[in-house]
């Protein structure tokens, strides 16, 4: 079988592998630079054939991308608009269309779901779990809405609320891959070219619209810290 592809073979520049927890913690990669959707898409497809063949280890990746817009196998093409000509990628998760770019946090989660209770559902709640309890390390109160995939930010004086996460996963032979993205400082203004997640009446944020300053170290720092704890109670 071929080598697995990981992002360091394409300009990524990646620390040594940190595990957290035990032996059957995951392994996570925090690139350093804008990671290419096309190569993150072709990393993922290697790492998630070899964790399946029991060549490779569980994997988080956290990752950086140039603006581009995603869809996802629900996604309607009257709900992209695109006037910045960004790049369009077909993404074969679940979802709609979502947007990354620079001051986002993307999560590529790898996980073998057949050693971890082999249901899709409960592992979509688990993702979360586990983003609200890290945003709740930073200041930030995300929560969910029924009907609703994602993170959102109430805003009770005004009555209304915004999406500060999504969550766009993708499982193959119980194999999971994608996985999230959180706003840190994006430019929000770029979440104009698509109807984001199909939902028409609710906007979108970012911890710095909410006055947070937590850079992308400290949002991965406390993914880090509550991964454990979300997991071992699923």
């Amino acid at each position: 079988m071929a080598a697995p592809v990981e992002p360091a073979r394409y300009s990524m520049t990646l620390p040594q592998s940190t595990l957290v927890g035990g032996a059957t913690a995951p392994e996570w990669w925090v690139g350093d630079g804008k990671l290419p959707y096309d190569v993150a898409i072709a990393a993922m497809q290697s790492r998630v054939a070899a964790i399946r063949a029991g060549a490779a280890p569980e994997a988080v990746w956290l990752v950086e991308h140039p603006p581009l817009f995603t869809a996802g196998t629900s996604a309607r093409d009257a709900d992209l608009f695109n006037a910045q000509g960004f790049a369009v990628h077909r993404a074969g998760r679940g979802g709609q269309w979502t947007y990354h770019g620079p001051g986002q946090r993307v999560g590529y989660v790898m996980l073998d779901l057949a050693k971890r209770g082999a249901d899709i559902r409960a592992y979509v709640r688990t993702l979360e779990t586990w983003l609200i309890a890290a945003l709740d390390r930073l200041g930030v109160r995300a929560e969910t809405r029924e009907g609703r995939v994602g993170l959102w930010v109430a805003d009770r004086q005004r009555r209304t609320e915004a999406k500060i996460g999504a969550i766009g996963v993708r499982v193959t032979r119980w194999i999971t891959w994608h996985g999230f993205a959180i706003n840190v400082h994006p430019d929000l203004s770029h979440y104009a070219g698509i109807v984001p997640c199909g939902i028409r009446e609710h906007g979108v944020t970012s911890l710095e619209a909410l006055g947070i300053t937590a850079g992308l170290a400290e949002v991965d720092s406390a993914l880090m810290a509550t991964f454990e704890s979300a997991f071992a109670a699923a």
